[in-house]
């Protein structure tokens, strides 16, 4: 499939999330509802964040919207700019330091949300 934006590959200049920088957000995190306790930087070199409650799959579930949106809401995502592809930052709770661990999609093939 491929980035949605191959112009702005990893790694990001001043290892810092650049401003036009494209993610698929769960619409729970954009809306500031939850917090982001999961953000995936996936093989294809896309980023995918979301609350880690609920299924960002789901019909209309999620959307594709500036980095930068949630980056504002929560800026300890921040930190996350120099994860490599193919790795998911997690956390239980929004005060908790991110985890960083090798990412595969279980059935070896992205599940991104059919509805956007």
């Amino acid at each position: 499939m491929g980035s949605m934006q191959p112009q702005l590959s990893w790694p990001f200049e001043e290892e810092v999330f650049p401003h036009d920088l494209l993610a698929i957000i769960q619409r729970t995190v954009s809306a500031g509802e939850f917090p982001a306790l999961t953000v995936i930087h996936d093989d294809e070199d896309d980023w995918l964040v979301s609350d880690g409650v609920h299924d960002p799959n789901g019909a209309g579930a999620s959307s594709v919207l500036h980095l930068q949106h949630v980056v504002d809401l929560d800026p300890s995502l921040s930190q996350l700019a120099t994860m490599s592809p193919g790795c998911v930052a997690w956390r239980s709770t929004a005060s908790d330091a991110w985890v960083i661990e090798e990412w595969t999609y279980a059935d070896d093939s992205p599940r991104l949300p059919l509805d956007l």
